[in-house]
């Protein structure tokens, strides 16, 4: 915690960043998601969202809502991610170096002047709000959960819309209920990035919400720009923490059998042979283009790798299995899912070869689906 108090008494310089000048207009769009977090997947979703409105000829800004709250809890865990097991003192210096690259890149997004995310009411007026994508509806999000604003509370907007939004670990047994339901109806059209937010929308409103991609993979040229600096190499990228011993010992030996190097990004896993844990946002698309294959236990780690084009491997883990088992479900890439019950045979068939054809194709199809959405709301005219 000391460590905590005494670098946050050094972020000012990046807090305070004055946003970049939008010009005012009718194809104004605001968009409200979780863009402060120290996660390269909420970092490029956000990124990704923003670059793909301004391809469709929208001048796309994110609502910059601030909590002292929020960032001591975000700021915590960037520094402990392990916990319980605590940071190593010699990781410290590397985590703090990977929070200040987020700063930089936080500064360099279009963002509006900022607000007290507690009081959504002072947020600029736009024409248009769009809410999402990724976790803004998760009751259960740690620091973010329960804030109205994500569920259009108090905002100033001609209309609300969601775009891949998702209850991320808020499982459709357990209902969404009032006033948060209530608050859903305030918008105009709701889309989802995974099967058990389209229930919880189906069963709290009587909704069918459009099943769309997130931004990643829908608006997936500013990765692209960024990853092409990198060819691809022997190693295998590990992304992700935390995961169960059985997945190691059989990542390590398939690595191992292969003389493939395994590297660890953002996040320290012994079982690795090197550990990045100092890397940015953009420094993380590019180890994931470089890459020879992929294993994760993130939602973002298996994006990335369709992204890419690479082999990938997921584990499920309690907090990401909705997210994790939606997203290959919807693709078509349920192999790449690992179980316990056969790891080996599994993990060879996940890392064999790139995703292929007919995932590509699902891909395809649900772009299409997802810029049919996209523009429906765009030109929407009550």
């Amino acid at each position: 915690m000391l460590d905590l108090i005494r670098f946050s008494h050094r972020l000012p310089q990046y807090l305070d960043k004055a946003p970049i000048p939008q010009s005012a207009g009718r194809d104004r769009v605001g968009v409200l998601t979780f863009h402060r977090c120290i996660n390269y997947g909420s970092y490029w979703q956000a990124r990704c969202l923003i670059e793909g409105l301004e391809m469709m000829g929208l001048n796309a800004v994110l609502l910059e809502h601030r909590s002292a709250r929020v960032d001591r809890a975000e700021w915590r865990c960037a520094l402990q991610p392990l916990l319980p097991i605590p940071t190593r003192r010699d990781d410290l210096p590397l985590y703090k170096m990977k929070i200040r690259r987020f700063f930089d890149a936080f500064a360099a997004l279009p963002l509006s002047a900022p607000f007290p995310l507690e009081r959504p009411a002072d947020a600029e007026e736009f024409p248009l709000v769009i809410v999402g994508s990724d976790e803004v509806w998760n009751l259960r999000h740690p620091w973010y959960g329960g804030y109205g604003a994500f569920y259009g509370e108090g905002l100033r907007s001609g209309r609300l819309v969601s775009y891949a939004a998702t209850f991320g670990n808020f499982d459709s047994l357990d209902r969404l209920r009032e006033p948060w339901a209530d608050s859903l109806r305030r918008f105009s059209q709701i889309s989802v990035r995974d099967l058990n937010s389209k229930r919880l929308i189906k069963d709290a409103l009587g909704l069918d919400a459009e099943l769309v991609l997130d931004p990643c993979l829908q608006f997936p040229e500013a990765i692209w720009n960024v990853g092409k600096e990198e060819k691809g190499s022997a190693y295998l990228a590990v992304y992700g923490h935390s995961f169960p011993g059985w997945f190691q010992n059989a990542v390590r030996r398939w690595a191992d059998a292969r003389s493939i190097t395994l590297i660890s990004i953002g996040y320290r896993n012994d079982w690795a042979d090197e550990q990045s844990l100092d890397a940015g946002p953009e420094d993380f698309a590019r180890f994931m283009a470089g890459a020879a294959a992929v294993v994760t236990n993130f939602f973002h780690g298996c994006v990335f790798s369709l992204v890419n084009d690479k082999p990938f491997a997921c584990v499920l883990s309690d907090y990401r299995s909705n997210k994790l088992l939606d997203l290959t479900a919807m693709v078509g890439a349920e192999r790449n899912v690992i179980s316990e019950e056969s790891p080996s045979l599994h993990l060879d068939a996940a890392l064999g070869e790139p995703p292929g054809s007919a995932i590509s194709q699902r891909i395809t199809a649900l772009r299409r689906n997802s810029s049919a959405y996209l523009q429906h709301v765009v030109q929407y005219t009550p």
